[in-house]
């Protein structure tokens, strides 16, 4: 993919590259309609965002979007003809990966010159960016437990602690009937103790049941947490069951609220940022406008020191190359390649699932025909810097830049992840519409499109389809978001966060097998 390449609008169809031979629809076409820029007349009737060729092409050639292939023609394809997986084949291809080749170091911007946000620091030194309280369970068992300790804390109740932005539940359905050990197990304690650490708690208890396999002591003493006043664990066999665990748990919270309240926002630098970023409900404009533009913002985060998480290891695969290229070392160049290919040898082998060319409804509908499509705007989500580390799922993030984490495509899973690896703050692009928030971190909503965005205002945060209509350049878009982050860093609240989302969006990956 050309990245430098300027992308030409005209009229009603956009051309993402000069050597492409589709174009994509900005608005619906009709058959019959004509493209004057393309010189063609539409022979179907197309939906924004899809493609239309626009020129022939013979049956078994390359169909190219941004000057990529993303699959080859099951038939003659006429000009003027919608091109989706009716007519396009789907296939895999050798890449070459070349790990660090094309290596080149982030311009950093002197201290003295970056920018700040209104946090909160620990006592540690981290910086958060939200105050939370909250319980975790180690169990299913607890979830109940759990959440009815933090719905105790309503809102009338917490009014008293207005520098308290809630009290929340991580609840799942793991902890038990699985392996004892092995990786299941570790990425289940790995997102538990990232949540209970995470710098936008201010406190956390965890509870268990008893009798489960995920042990709390083998929690705590795996990931060495420091139990005392801010950490406390409650058992619920030990403890006397059910309403004695939520009585104990109702009066260690509100031993917190006390302590949590005194916090001030002090200024600081973003370098102290760390933004996860996911795609959800993904369209065909989405890698014309809300993913360019968020790796836009991404830019200049990590040119001013801070951390941008990418993820979702499907909707990078076809362009993980690209991004191997990139990387800090071979290292880590090689360590992205071999998740990818855990992905394809191990986990998906013999399943319908988006990595082996199949995406969602969702997508298809909105004109993306397969995973190498849709992974070449989910991609830039990242920017253009290099590649400074890769994370298995819910590691600690401790390098600045832009990283990698390896996570499922699906959006809780995959932010729960970013948040228990340190991510204080999701942007979140979207061309269908998802309705998405998380807690502890705030959620920012970029919609890749004006249709969309003013029929669900109420959910989106910033409209990037202003690139499609002329109003800003991507650059613009790009500086739009990067403010909003800060903004949003420094205590206003996002559309989601408005609407009250977030509680039950927490989600762990489960990869275990369970008997």
């Amino acid at each position: 993919m050309d990245e430098k390449t300027a992308k030409t609008i005209t009229g009603s169809v956009v051309r993402l590259h000069p050597d492409d031979n589709v174009v994509i629809a900005i608005k619906e076409i009709s058959a019959g309609d004509r493209v004057p820029s393309e010189n063609l007349i539409s022979l179907n009737q197309v939906p924004a965002g899809n493609k239309i060729a626009s020129c022939h092409i013979a049956q078994g050639d390359p169909v190219r979007k941004y000057n990529t292939v993303i699959g080859f023609a099951a038939c003659d394809i006429k000009p003027g003809t919608a091109v989706h997986n009716h007519n396009m084949i789907f296939r895999d291809s050798d890449r070459v990966y070349a790990s660090a080749s094309e290596y080149k170091p982030i311009d950093l911007l002197p201290e003295t010159e970056r920018a700040t946000f209104q946090g909160i620091v620990r006592d540690d030194g981290r910086v958060a960016t939200r105050n939370y309280i909250g319980i975790c369970s180690t169990v299913n068992c607890s979830a109940t437990v759990a959440r009815k300790i933090a719905e105790w804390f309503t809102p009338e109740k917490l009014a008293k602690y207005p520098n308290v932005d809630g009290v929340t539940a991580f609840i799942h359905p793991l902890g038990c009937g699985g392996e004892l050990s092995g990786e299941p197990m570790d990425l289940l304690r790995r997102t538990i103790a990232g949540y209970a650490t995470h710098v936008n708690l201010a406190g956390a208890l965890i509870v268990g049941l008893g009798c489960e396999r995920n042990q709390i002591n083998e929690l705590v003493k795996i990931h060495n947490l420091n139990v005392g006043p801010k950490l406390r664990t409650f058992t619920m066999q030990e403890v006397g069951g059910t309403r004695k665990t939520i009585e104990a748990g109702i009066e260690a919270v509100q031993e917190l609220l006390e302590e949590a309240n005194q916090i001030k926002r002090q200024t600081v630098s973003v370098s102290h940022l760390t933004v996860g970023l996911e795609c959800g409900g993904s369209d065909g404009f989405s890698s014309i406008t809300a993913n360019p533009a968020l790796g836009a913002a991404v830019d200049i985060l990590t040119r001013h020191g801070g951390t941008a998480i990418l993820a979702e290891t499907p909707e990078i695969y076809g362009v993980e190359n690209t991004l191997a290229r990139r990387a800090v070392s071979v290292e880590v160049g090689d360590k992205l390649i071999e998740r990818i290919r855990w992905w394809k040898d191990e986990y998906s082998v013999g399943r319908d699932v988006q990595i082996n060319g199949t995406v969602s409804p969702g997508n298809q509908v909105g004109g993306l025909a397969n995973i190498f499509e849709k992974s070449l705007g989910s991609s830039m989500k990242g920017g253009t810097g290099p590649l400074m580390a890769v994370y298995k799922y819910a590691e600690h993030v401790d390098t600045k830049g832009m990283v990698f984490m390896d996570t499922p495509g699906y959006d809780p899973p995959s932010v729960t992840g970013m948040i228990a690896g340190g991510a204080t703050l999701i942007t979140f692009t979207t061309g269908r519409g998802s309705m998405f928030g998380s807690k502890p971190s705030p959620c920012i909503k970029l919609a890749s499109n004006s249709f969309m965005y003013n029929r669900l205002e109420e959910d989106m945060d910033i409209n990037c389809g202003e690139i499609l209509d002329g109003i800003c350049t991507l650059e613009e878009m790009g500086q739009e978001i990067f403010e909003l982050m800060i903004a949003t860093a420094s205590g206003q609240k996002s559309k989601s966060e408005l609407l009250g989302l977030g509680d039950n969006e927490f989600a762990i990956w489960d990869i275990g097998i369970y008997g």
